[in-house]
């Protein structure tokens, strides 16, 4: 069996032996078809890669053509305009030169005409020196004094006459102005007193509400202040709360306006309810009220003197005098008094005793609304008259009761006497204002005289004057001294009763905004 084995292995390798290198010639031949055959598609790929290549060559060529023609074009048409640019400005600056030169020319000759007007003028100058020179000389001769005395003497003798006329003129003057400057100045003087709210004495500006207690004050003045805020600016009031126990000032010059605002705040006080709604009908309430109270004021009025058939405003505008004062005396009053007066009068002397009492009764209608119109009452009074078609002689008397024009009537003559009796009779008004109003402004001139005072305010009715100085100018040593020098300068002064404190406020504030 082994035998066998092996002698099969023998033939078997034998075999081999002989069959390899019929293998070995086979696969080469193999081998060199397919390396001929890779050979071939390499030749084939390289060729359409070049083929490829040269077209994608030839497309971008086509393009980068087209873009430089097209950006050549750009340009050209760039240049085009750039170029008809500069033949404009060309143009344009090439008019302007053009236009300087004729200028330029004008000008020339316009100075070469001024030149020899020039020298015309100079020419003619020299003549009238010469003719000047020759009369001088001639007046000298004649007169037998030179130039320079006869200027001296002439001045002389104008200076004696003009001296002369002066002092006749200065004294006229000091002796008219004497006779008219003390009642000419208490007349503007208390004018303005009665116009300017800051000049005013408190009673004629002021009304006090009574509180039932001081935590009422916190509810006026509310959250933020929007109550306070809210009274105020409906009103047009201000409301002055300070430590006065249970009570709130209600400051205004206008009358009407202070009477709405107290009436609408004993409302709030009494209803309890205080906020900006309910403050808003509260006033609508009193201004209604007072609205009522002027019309039956009016027709009081009205009834009181039997004047008939005045307009139904006139009737409204005197109501409102109910409201104002003049030197502390109601205006109403004062003027349902003239009219009686005025109507007595005339019928004494035999005048027309109805005209007297109308004119008595309106003459001073003009100061129910002085606060909001511009002009004197008187003026006023004259407009409302004419709006409301009065008589000519009711007219004509209101414009004459305080002398502004000719009285020309005789009721214009009996309103002037009424008024004069009715103001001037005693206890009819309070002549002490001027000189309380004059020492205010006197204590307040004193104080702001001192360097580094910038403002000063004569508060209390007098009794203390407040300083405000200029931090940068007074130092904290130097208010000391300051006060000191003031307050004796005020002794040295001013006649005044009792004391008068001395506050002086030095403040210095710094603002910055975080953003």
């Amino acid at each position: 069996m082994t035998q066998i084995i092996i002698t099969a292995l023998v033939a078997i390798v034998i075999t081999a032996v002989i069959a390899f290198p019929a293998g070995v010639q086979w696969r080469r031949k193999v081998a060199e078809k397919e390396i001929s055959s890779a050979e071939d598609e390499a030749k084939r790929i390289m060729n359409e890669a070049i083929k490829s290549a040269e077209s994608k060559k030839r497309e971008a060529l086509v393009e980068a053509k087209e873009e430089i023609l097209k950006a050549r074009n750009d340009f050209e048409r760039e240049q085009k305009e750039q170029r008809a640019d500069l033949q404009k400005q060309e143009r344009r600056f090439q008019q302007k030169e053009e236009n300087l030169d004729r200028k330029i020319e004008n000008m020339e000759k316009k100075e070469e005409t001024l030149q020899n007007k020039i020298s015309e003028l100079d020419k003619a100058r020299n003549e009238v020196e010469t003719v000047k020179k020759a009369q001088v000389e001639v007046l000298e001769r004649i007169s037998g004094l030179t130039a320079e005395e006869a200027k001296a003497y002439l001045l002389h003798q104008i200076e004696d006459d003009v001296t002369h006329e002066a002092a006749m003129k200065v004294k006229e003057i000091e002796s008219r102005c004497k006779e008219e400057a003390d009642t000419k100045a208490k007349e503007i003087l208390s004018l303005a007193i009665q116009r300017c709210a800051a000049d005013h004495v408190a009673e004629a500006t002021v009304s006090v509400v009574p509180l039932p207690n001081d935590e009422m004050k916190g509810r006026i003045i509310g959250r933020e202040g929007r109550n306070i805020r809210t009274l105020e600016t409906l009103t047009g009031v201000d409301l002055i709360i300070d430590d006065t126990p249970e009570a709130i000032t209600v400051s205004c010059f206008d009358p009407v306006r202070r009477e709405i605002a107290r009436i609408a705040l004993e409302k709030l006080i009494q209803d309890g309810r205080i906020h900006p709604t309910r403050i808003e009908e509260m006033v609508e309430k009193a201004k209604r009220e007072v609205d009522a109270t002027i019309k039956s004021e009016g027709e009081r009025a009205v009834f009181e003197t039997n004047v008939h058939g005045l307009h139904p405003e006139l009737i409204k505008l005197l109501g409102r005098m109910k409201y104002r004062t003049s030197y502390g005396q109601n205006v109403l009053s004062h003027s349902i008094e003239v009219s009686h007066l005025a109507g007595l009068l005339a019928a004494e002397i035999g005048a027309n005793v109805a005209e007297a009492k109308r004119a008595g009764l309106l003459h001073d209608l003009g100061k129910s609304i002085d606060h909001e119109v511009e002009g004197s009452h008187v003026q006023i009074g004259v407009e409302l008259a004419r709006k409301y078609r009065e008589n000519d002689n009711i007219i004509h008397a209101i414009e004459a009761h305080h002398n502004d024009v000719e009285p020309k009537t005789i009721v214009a003559c009996l309103v002037q006497a009424a008024d004069a009796i009715s103001a001037a009779r005693p206890g009819a008004r309070r002549e002490n204002l001027e000189n309380y109003i004059k020492r205010l402004e006197k204590l307040e001139e004193v104080t702001s005289s001192f360097p580094g005072v910038e403002k000063s305010f004569a508060i209390q009715a007098g009794r203390e004057v407040r300083i405000m100085v200029k931090p940068e100018q007074v130092s904290e040593d130097q208010m000391v001294l300051l006060a000191r020098d003031i307050a004796k300068k005020i002794e040295d002064e001013l006649e005044y009763p009792g004391q008068i404190k001395v506050n002086m406020i030095r403040e210095t504030k710094v603002v910055e905004y975080a953003k």
